[in-house]
């Protein structure tokens, strides 16, 4: 069954809606390079169209009725907003759910060293990557120290154009014959991710206070220790007040450094990094944000942490974060929560919005081509991911991709069918799974993605508009 090319389906008006939403989602993804820049522009974002703190709400006794908008927010990281419609919640939401975590390098908590007059610092790599493609790469630093006086420290290292960026340095052709003998997976090891920051020593005039250099005269010519180390240390403490323990309590990010870009002569694509799964989650809040009217069903748009590395952890899907606040939803609905909670959450419908695996012409022997997903083609769904046999899949019902048909089909909105790949390639998995733990109807449903988990990826700008408008349709109409 071949699904037409979105492209050829627009209108002037269309292509100008279209390419709003583009310029939108490029300025979220270079405002949101971690899971906390991405709740920080959520929340900015959605505070200027009304959206209240359900904290607040809570606080003040108020109750909530059909049309009123909140959010909650988890350890900085995870965040839930809701729209309150007409019905009760016991009838269930329709909730579109992503994730905002993406595959980079985490600084180490004793990631400091000096090596040959090169001052480093070590990482280790979160979630799925070919590490082979992060080095000779501009990268940046993003993130927080937290001190032990309870301040918090933002570091954004390498965006500005008058910034420095940091660097992983790779072997020279003319000596690699033995690396490149390596398979993929071994050419790059996980302990050579070094991040190159510096190699200008320490002066002794820097170094020492005026009544050292009065007692050190004598052994002015003498080698500071670490001396390129002990420079960065200065740096870091003279721009942010910051010790080398205090590495210890820090979350410092290594992302590849600059803005998304417009990509093809013909600008239709998009190549930035964390396109998975920032995709589907600015789409997603956009279209709640935009669907201003109050509703028949509470919407929801859930933004989570976490998933690159199974979901795990307070801020992943897994927590009872969301158990937690849709039970504090419901008591600011006038509702006792603890008897309507399983009721809400088994009545529910979501779009588990996750990236698929787009058709590479390129690596087409990985792919069955009659179940991919192609750049262009709309929205895709994914009735199951996992692994070889399904494993760790969730396999929605065929009732409930009726209903979406239907939904999409009279909104006019190009969808697509697929799998992540031939079977026994290998496969992977989102968070769909999870979710249908509380007996919702679940659907994995998103964006096709070239070269995902790399430090660059692409995707077109008809896909990411057919899913603003099949967001909105679903939120509408499920």
């Amino acid at each position: 069954m071949d699904r037409p090319n979105a492209w050829l389906n627009y209108q002037f008006e269309e292509t100008e809606e279209l390419e709003s939403v583009a310029q939108q989602y490029r300025a979220f993804l270079d405002a949101g390079k971690t899971e906390r820049e991405c709740v920080a522009e959520i929340v900015r974002l959605a505070e200027a169209e009304g959206y209240r703190d359900l904290a607040d709400i809570l606080r003040e006794g108020k109750v909530l009725t059909a049309g009123d908008k909140v959010y909650a927010v988890c350890m900085k990281k995870t965040i839930a907003l809701f729209q309150i419609g007409k019905k009760s919640l016991t009838e269930g939401m329709n909730i579109l759910c992503a994730h905002i975590d993406s595959p980079r390098l985490d600084i180490k908590q004793n990631p400091l060293f000096e090596e040959n007059e090169l001052a480093y610092l070590d990482t280790h790599y979160y979630g799925g990557v070919k590490k082979y493609q992060w080095v000779t790469l501009p990268l940046a630093i993003h993130g927080v120290v937290a001190k032990k006086d309870g301040s918090l420290i933002q570091v954004k290292i390498g965006e500005d154009e008058n910034d420095p960026v940091v660097y992983i340095t790779d072997l020279l052709i003319h000596l690699s014959s033995k690396q490149l003998q390596k398979k993929a997976a071994e050419v790059i090891e996980g302990e050579k991710l070094d991040i190159l920051i510096g190699s200008r020593p320490l002066s002794k005039d820097n170094a020492q206070d005026d009544d050292e250099k009065k007692k050190n005269k004598k052994d002015s010519e003498k080698k500071i220790k670490d001396a390129v180390k002990k420079q960065i240390l200065k740096l870091l403490q003279d721009k942010y007040g910051m010790e080398e323990e205090d590495f210890l309590s820090a979350e410092l990010e290594i992302v590849p450094a600059g803005k998304a870009r417009e990509c093809g002569l013909d600008r239709s694509m998009i190549a930035a990094y964390g396109q998975d799964d920032r995709v589907c989650a600015f789409t997603s809040y956009l279209a709640l944000a935009h669907t201003r009217e109050a509703m028949e069903k509470t919407s929801c748009c859930l933004l989570v942490d976490k998933e690159e590395i199974g979901s795990v952890g307070a801020t992943g899907m897994q927590s009872r974060f969301f158990e937690n606040t849709v039970a504090d939803l419901a008591n600011a609905c006038g509702m006792s929560a603890e008897s309507a909670l399983r009721h809400i959450l088994s009545s529910c419908r979501m779009l588990s919005s996750d990236v698929s695996a787009g058709f590479d012409p390129s690596y087409a022997e990985a792919f069955e081509k009659n179940n991919a997903a192609y750049l262009g083609h709309g929205i895709v769904l994914n009735k199951y991911t996992g692994s070889r046999g399904k494993s760790g899949s969730n396999d929605a019902n065929a009732e409930y991709v009726a209903v979406l048909r239907r939904i999409f089909d009279e909104n006019k909105i190009c969808f697509q069918t697929a799998e992540l790949g031939k079977v026994d390639y290998g496969g992977g998995g989102t968070i769909a799974y999870i979710a249908a733990l509380y007996g919702m109807e679940v659907i994995d449903s998103g964006v096709a993605v070239l070269s995902m988990h790399a430090p660059w990826e692409i995707t077109s700008k008809a896909d990411i508009y057919e899913a603003y408008k099949a967001y909105k349709a679903f939120l509408k109409e499920a």
